[in-house]
């Protein structure tokens, strides 16, 4: 039998605030995590999963002792989870409300492991922020908040209904994601975010909409190795509420770990796409498209 895949999924990143230092105790530490579901989807395949964590500055370990491409060097995909907004200045923007500042540490640090992990030719799924992040790391830009910023605009986000938030989607024809689900040219898929893709990074394609205003709710790199980003959730997609009309997260999994074996099957150094990563982003932010985690 062979060995299962090891996919990494990228940490979610709690800093401490006034208000959560008021709960004491572990609260009032920097901590990495994931939420249990994306890590489940993924195992739910006979798949071992790790969570990444980053490296920063006030932490014990010294980047020069241990970098982030080393995961890339051991793993065999990469999941960057959903949670806190991408940060306007990574892409070259200012908040337009002091509640939309992001997460720059986060930020930098998933950068970082993106360029890393599509630097040797191993998968990358996006699922939510991750679609965002996949897109500014192209030179990509997002709407801050797509009711502020979007006319007619259906509402994306309910924290109240949170997973249970739907509306329906349409898929882009002759994409590799339609031809995933050939019976279907739309779905109803959960929505739990306020930001979205705005100007398209450079190399990828949308490959599904919502409706009716056309937010973008699906990316896929035209390089050389896989990459994909769904702005929705589907490792939410299943229980109680979720039938036919809802759209399988399954075939989206099988894609991604199917060529995750493939490459892993055929090991040797692959660097072409960093050049062309890092060149996208400086074309739209400058000197800050260099910026590292801490």
């Amino acid at each position: 039998m062979a060995a299962p895949l090891l996919i990494g999924v990228s940490a979610r990143i709690h800093h401490p605030t006034d208000n959560v230092v008021k709960l004491g105790g572990v609260y009032t530490k920097t901590l990495h995590y994931l939420e249990q579901s994306a890590a489940h989807w993924v195992m739910s395949k006979n798949v071992l999963v790790m969570m990444i964590p980053a490296i920063e500055s006030e932490g014990l370990i010294e980047r020069s002792e241990m970098r982030l491409y080393h995961y890339a060097e051991a793993l065999d995909g990469l999941v960057l989870q959903g949670g806190a907004d991408i940060a306007p200045p990574t892409y070259g923007e200012e908040p337009r409300d002091p509640a939309w500042i992001g997460d720059r540490v986060r930020d930098r640090y998933e950068i970082e492991l993106f360029e890393a992990f599509v630097g040797k030719g191993k998968p990358v799924l996006g699922i939510c922020r991750g679609c965002q992040l996949i897109n500014v790391a192209f030179g990509g830009t997002l709407y801050q908040d797509i009711a502020t910023q979007v006319p007619n605009a259906i509402d994306h986000r309910d924290i109240s209904k949170y997973e249970q938030k739907f509306h329906t989607l349409k898929l882009v024809p002759d994409t590799s994601l339609a031809k995933l689900y050939p019976a279907r040219n739309g779905a109803t898929i959960n929505t739990i975010h306020h930001q979205a893709v705005n100007k398209l990074g450079r190399g990828l394609i949308v490959e599904a909409v919502a409706e009716p205003d056309g937010i973008v709710e699906a990316i896929r790199w035209r390089g050389p190795s896989y990459v994909r980003g769904v702005q929705w959730h589907p490792e939410f997609m299943f229980g109680p509420g979720i039938g036919d009309e809802h759209l399988d997260g399954a075939p989206i999994l099988n894609e991604f770990l199917d060529a995750a074996r493939r490459r892993k099957a055929k090991p040797g150094f692959f660097r072409r796409a960093i050049p062309a990563l890092r060149s996208a982003r400086t074309a739209v932010m400058g000197p800050m498209a260099r910026g590292k985690a801490r």
